[in-house]
C-alpha cells in the first residue's frame, strides 16, 4: 500500500495513540469515542500489514515498525503543514520574510536589504530572529534564512555569501577584554559564556554583553553594531562562519531572486 492511500486522519490518530500510548488518553486528546479509535488503528495495521503496537491488558507500546513510522508520520504532517502555510503565502500580497540567527552577519544583511530596495521592484522584507532556521524554511514560515554553511541544509537550495572570522564580545571593563586575540577554550571557560544564543535581535544581545549578562561569539559583522560598553577580541582557533542564504528547494518566487541578486552583489 502507497502512503497515498492513508489519509492524514489516520495519520494523526496514530500519533495520538504513539505519543500517548493509552488509547483512553488519546481518544480524549482527539475528541472521539476510544472504541472508533483502537477499531481505526486497526484498520490502519491490516491495511499496512504491519503491527504497529504490542497491546497487554496493562500497557500499549510501540513495535519497532512502529517507531519508524512515527518518525515518518511526523514528517509527513510538519511537510503538508508547510505546504499549507507555503500556499497561504502565496495567496497574500507579496513579501519576503527572511529568518536570520541573532548576531550572525548582520552587518551584511543590513547591507543586502539596503541593496535590495534600491533594485527594480522591491516588496516589503520582515526579518524573523529564530536559533531554528532550517525550521522556518521547511515550515513555510520564512522565504529565505541567512545561514552557516555547517547548519543543516538538507533539501535547500543557497549561495555562498563569505566568511567570517570569530570575535568574542566582551562588557568594557571584563579583565579579558585589553587581550589582543584569545583561544576558543578561554572564551568556554567563562561563567557567563553561551554557546546558544538566545532568540532575540543583536542589538539585545549587544545589551545583554554589556551588562555582564553574557559572553558570546559571534562573526566579525557584529563589530559596527558594538558601542563603547562592548568589546570584540578575536578568536584565533574557533572556525570561520561561512554565511550562506538559503530557500527551499524547488520553490519559485520572483521577489526572492531579487534579494539573492542582490545578496550576492552585496557579498562581492
Amino acid at each position: 500500500m502507497g502512503v497515498d492511500r492513508l489519509e492524514t486522519r489516520e495519520i494523526g490518530y496514530f500519533i495520538a495513540v504513539a505519543e500517548s500510548l493509552h488509547f483512553g488518553r488519546a481518544a480524549e486528546r482527539l475528541g472521539i469515542a476510544q472504541p472508533g479509535l483502537s477499531r481505526a488503528i486497526g484498520r490502519l495495521e491490516r491495511r499496512m500489514r504491519v503491527r504497529l503496537f504490542e497491546r497487554t491488558s496493562r500497557q500499549v507500546r510501540l513495535t519497532r515498525a512502529g517507531e519508524v513510522f512515527l518518525r515518518e508520520s511526523r514528517t509527513v504532517l510538519a511537510a503538508i503543514d508547510g505546504a499549507v502555510r507555503r500556499t497561504q503565502q502565496a495567496a497574500r500580497p507579496e513579501r519576503l520574510v527572511v529568518a536570520a540567527p541573532a548576531g550572525a552577519g548582520a552587518g551584511l544583511l543590513a547591507r543586502v536589504l539596503e541593496t535590495y530596495r534600491r533594485g527594480p521592484d522591491p516588496v516589503p522584507v520582515e526579518v524573523r530572529f529564530t536559533p531554528d532556521l532550517a525550521g522556518a524554511l521547511r515550515e513555510g514560515t520564512a522565504d529565505l534564512a541567512l545561514m552557516c554553511g555547517s547548519d543543516d541544509l538538507d533539501g535547500l537550495d543557497t549561495v555562498e555569501l563569505l566568511d567570517e572570522a570569530p570575535v568574542a564580545l566582551l562588557p568594557a571593563g571584563h579583565r579579558l577584554a585589553d587581550r589582543a586575540a584569545l583561544t576558543a577554550g578561554e572564551v568556554r571557560d567563562e561563567p557567563r559564556f553561551r554557546a546558544h544564543l538566545p532568540p532575540v535581535g543583536l542589538d539585545e544581545l549587544i545589551d545583554r554583553v554589556a551588562l555582564g549578562e553574557l559572553v558570546v561569539v559571534l562573526g566579525e559583522s557584529a563589530i559596527p553594531r558594538l558601542g563603547p560598553a562592548v568589546v570584540a577580541v578575536p578568536v584565533l582557533d574557533a572556525p570561520s562562519s561561512r554565511l550562506v542564504l538559503a530557500w527551499p528547494r524547488a520553490t519559485p518566487a520572483a521577489a526572492r531572486e531579487g534579494l539573492v541578486r542582490a545578496a550576492l552583489a552585496t557579498a562581492r
